[in-house]
């Protein structure tokens, strides 16, 4: 039986999974333990409980648990990345090069250390939302310090070079950071492959608790050093002071975990969903457009109508679907996605956009009651 509205907006939460509930439940009854409180029984299991989710979390990455700094969530990783190298590195370079398109969180980030001296370079990305290889390498000078790509898009789910990203970053002795809070769990990520020395990540995204993320840290060849934004308390290794969110932790922890089971046929699973609403979309309403579709995460589609707007679409779904006009960090201003209009998309198209994100709890049921709701609303809109 469907539930109303049905929930298509993944990529700005995702539904608690049951088992990482019951994970979570002894920490916030009677495991209610600080974790740096060392002196007594309480104390040593919390912190043992700390131990296991870093080393789930690590584990899932190809990190070492050493290297895992927790925090409250993505926005927070970003800006201790961003501003943490910038700070610690200054006696090398002030410079840092970084995507149009990238989460309001790494452009605020960014906009901060160049009102505070540092330099930042922007580049462009085409039609799919993907950089230039070649761009990259000819805005790299002596004083850059840092690469900041994200992952995937969480507004298009467009895939960027990550692998090779890594390969420039490193040959030219630069830092390599990326936010992939959109990508765990939806496709496979290895820290060491891909030569990513700073990497955010968020529980909420992947069936986790909101209020919890974490930032991989590398440790070795090269080790990366940051200056830590919040001072308090020397917690994760001087790293990010603050008492630790033991029951969020543990969550986050169990939900990563549950992401690496049976990863390659939940991506296909997902993939298979989203053609299929996507496709149906597409043949049944003239003049529509898919944004980015080449390259892309499994779950997640950016379609622009026309006609009528985003506003008018969303107000029509409400009472069935839940989908969103971009990502959630920049719903409330009203105005047009600056990730499409950077990727050569027009006001109308990105005025006239919706994203549908799935998850591995969307059934084919869901999707086909969305995919005839979808054409049947948006053809009587349009009459």
């Amino acid at each position: 039986m469907i539930s109303f509205p049905i929930f298509l907006d993944n990529n700005a939460t995702t539904k608690l999974d049951p088992l990482v509930l019951a994970a979570m439940m002894p920490y916030l009854t009677d495991n209610y333990g600080n974790a740096a409180s060392v002196q007594h029984s309480y104390g040593w299991v919390a912190d043992e409980a700390v131990k296991i989710a870093r080393q789930e979390i690590a584990t899932t990455i190809n990190a070492l648990p050493q290297e895992i700094v927790f925090t409250s969530g993505a926005t927070e990783s970003d800006n201790l990345a961003l501003k943490g190298v910038w700070e610690a590195y200054k006696s090398k370079g002030n410079h840092i090069i970084t995507v149009s398109t990238e989460h309001k969180a790494v452009l605020d980030s960014c906009a901060y250390i160049q009102a505070h001296g540092g330099e930042v370079t922007y580049l462009n990305v085409d039609e799919n939302g993907q950089i230039d290889l070649d761009d990259l390498q000819k805005n790299i000078k002596s004083t850059t310090i840092l690469i900041a790509v994200m992952f995937a898009n969480n507004e298009t789910g467009a895939l960027q070079p990550i692998e090779k990203i890594g390969e420039i970053a490193r040959a030219n002795n630069v830092l390599f950071f990326c936010d992939a809070t959109q990508a765990i769990g939806k496709t496979k990520i290895d820290v060491q492959n891909l030569n990513i020395d700073l990497m955010a990540m968020s529980g909420h995204k992947i069936h986790g608790p909101k209020g919890i993320g974490a930032l991989y840290l590398r440790r070795r060849s090269p080790r990366v050093t940051i200056l830590e934004q919040m001072n308090g308390g020397d917690h994760e290794n001087g790293r990010r002071s603050g008492t630790l969110n033991v029951p969020g932790i543990v969550g986050m922890g169990k939900a990563f975990s549950l992401a690496m089971d049976n990863l390659d046929m939940e991506i296909s699973r997902l993939e298979n969903l989203r053609d299929d609403i996507e496709n149906f979309i597409v043949q049944n309403i003239p003049n529509c457009h898919v944004n980015g579709k080449k390259n892309r995460l499994p779950h997640v589609t950016n379609i622009s109508f026309f006609e009528p707007n985003s506003n008018q679409l969303l107000a029509a779904f409400r009472s069935k679907l839940a989908v969103s006009a971009g990502s959630a960090c920049t719903s409330a201003k009203n105005e047009p996605s600056y990730v499409l209009e950077a990727m050569g998309l027009g006001v109308e198209a990105a005025n006239s956009a919706i994203r549908i994100s799935l998850s591995r709890f969307t059934s084919k049921e869901e999707i086909d009651f969305a995919k005839a709701f979808i054409v049947e609303t948006v053809k009587g809109l349009q009459l």
